[in-house]
């Protein structure tokens, strides 16, 4: 969420920044119903004050014995108008901060402007895409050739883009997972959470899932809670209405979770394989910064994801994302892409994003050094470290063999208990 004051002072900024990201929202309402706002609490404030001053006169008047029914009555109707104001506010209240909950966060002036991801601006690579000598198939092909992903029968117990990892399919899932676990807890210094995979509104609200993506989300019918989409939002909200030690910042978390998505409005899109799935495992790693040290944090917990596909030896690039493709609640994100054969292409794999002060104004995260400072909101940071379906993937399709085999990367050998991944007869 925004701070007020941008709207108050600054509403060219917040029309810029929407025009940045191609969001035709306008927020004139939000203008009028802050001003409204203002306008009935100096108003309030005015019969306060006259309600005080009568207030004080009432025992001089019966010290002099007058009659005090008339001021009596007086102010019980002041009283009845009071009500009736503050009664408006609320309701302004309300309105005002729902509204504000639908005004996305304003892009870091690191990000390029364009109208889409076409206009991401890429800023490295690393390592060069295989040369096959044979024809290489897709994860999908190869996932159903060696009888370790099954996507038939994921569909027939669930539906479309639901899948049956099965034998050593299901064992590279689990070796992927721990290997990116233990790399960040052993390695990069996070602290390890498995977090709850269902969550309250406030959770979905505060890191800013609700209310603008709510047919995104799964949703359980019978209590209100909603199934995760990332383990960013537990995480995140593991601080929610509290105020840290600033000292102890930057707070640095990772999680293993499962997620859950709809995918609303994404028919057609990677439909096959396991690019794009109702369910899926991911790793996600979660910063709480002080605000002047935000970007840093960024830029290693960007280098800390890198680091697995480097150990993967696996070929990727990380792409500034523009004003047009910037998420509803990011400021800044990076982007890696791994590279995936049967695409032709790189693919996101793992997005790392900067929120700078909107998740914390949202979910009310802040910090103070010490007792007697004033509590200032703290930055949240978030990645992918990383999708771990589509790790899977990128490791089927570029370290498949002519013979329908799969090398196991070095690093994961000692996970899988083997270096090859063969049929089973």
């Amino acid at each position: 969420m925004l701070d007020i004051k941008i709207l108050r002072t600054e509403p060219d900024k917040i029309r810029e920044a929407l025009k940045k990201r191609n969001n035709d929202l306008d927020i004139t309402p939000a203008i009028e119903m802050d001003a409204q706002r203002r306008e009935i609490l100096a108003e309030v404030e005015q019969m306060k004050a006259k309600q005080n001053e009568i207030t004080k006169q009432i025992p001089k008047m019966k010290k002099a014995g007058e009659n005090t029914d008339q001021i009596f009555a007086e102010m019980k109707e002041l009283s009845g108008e009071i009500k009736e104001l503050d009664s408006k506010v609320s309701k302004i209240d309300e309105d005002l901060r729902m509204f504000m909950l639908k005004i996305p966060n304003i892009p870091n002036a690191k990000c390029p402007i364009g109208k889409d991801d076409t206009e991401n601006r890429e800023l490295r690579k690393w390592s060069t895409p295989r040369e096959f000598d044979f024809e290489a198939k897709a994860h999908w092909d190869i996932g159903t050739d060696l009888d370790i992903l099954d996507f038939d029968r994921g569909a027939k117990i669930s539906g479309t883009r639901f899948t049956v990892y099965k034998g050593q399919g299901a064992r590279l899932e689990r070796s992927v997972i721990q290997y990116f676990l233990n790399t960040h807890t052993e390695q990069s210094g996070y602290t390890e959470i498995f977090p709850p995979y269902m969550v309250n509104r406030a959770s979905m609200t505060g890191t800013g899932q609700l209310p603008k993506f709510e047919e995104d989300a799964f949703k359980v019918a019978n209590n209100g809670y909603f199934l995760i989409p990332t383990a960013e939002v537990p995480v995140t909200n593991l601080h929610r209405d509290e105020i840290l030690d600033g000292t102890k910042l930057p707070i640095k978390y990772c999680a293993y979770s499962a997620c859950f998505r709809a995918e609303a409005g994404s028919a057609g899109r990677d439909t096959r394989g396991l690019i794009r799935q109702h369910q899926f495992n991911k790793v996600e790693l979660v910063k709480f910064a002080r605000p002047e040290n935000s970007y840093d944090e960024l830029e290693s917990l960007t280098n800390d994801a890198e680091k697995l596909l480097q150990g993967l030896k696996i070929p990727y690039r990380v792409v500034c994302l523009s004003t047009g493709d910037l998420g509803f609640s990011s400021a800044c994100t990076y982007d890696i892409e791994v590279w995936m054969p049967s695409y032709g292409r790189y693919v996101e794999i793992s997005s790392c994003s900067n929120f700078e002060d909107y998740q914390a104004r949202r979910a009310n995260i802040r910090f103070k050094d010490s007792p007697k400072d004033k509590a200032q909101f703290v930055h949240t940071l978030n990645g992918s470290g990383l999708a771990v379906g589509r790790t899977v993937a990128a490791i089927l399709e570029n370290y498949q063999n002519a013979d329908g085999t799969v090398t196991v990367p070095d690093i994961l050998v000692p996970y899988m208990g083997t270096d090859k991944i063969v049929k089973r007869v």
